[in-house]
């Protein structure tokens, strides 16, 4: 089991920055593969970011160059810079686990964090 708790959202304006952390409770969290994803308002969740226990990370191609994607396995956290921020960043913002290799799937994910606000004015 893996608990996953969000925070760092909040409203910055066009071409800000933001840093978003998860904790993960749970003593296998290294095993996890870790993702992002996002819902704005009357859209499906979306995948933004995903790293591997390994490092490895991979990218929407809408965040790429922007987004920085990371994670701590000593101190059980997921952490996702945003820098150069736009208004269509506005979404929620989730963190997520699987123990499958990381996907753009959603449906892959087996534990979810209650997200966490990001807003982004113009």
């Amino acid at each position: 089991q893996v608990q996953l708790v969000e925070s760092g959202g909040g409203l910055v304006q066009a071409g800000g920055s933001l840093r978003l952390s998860c904790a993960a409770s749970g003593r296998t969290f290294s095993s996890y593969s870790m993702a992002w994803f996002r819902q704005a308002p009357g859209k499906e969740r979306e995948y933004v970011a995903g790293i591997r226990w390994s490092g490895y990370t991979n990218y929407v191609d809408s965040v790429k160059g922007r987004f920085t994607i990371s994670r701590d396995n000593t101190k059980n956290t997921l952490t996702l810079q945003m820098n150069s921020l736009k208004p269509e960043d506005t979404a929620i913002y989730y963190c997520a686990a699987t123990q499958r290799r990381v996907t753009q799937l959603k449906d892959e994910y087996d534990y979810w964090g209650q997200g966490t606000q990001v807003t982004v004015s113009s």
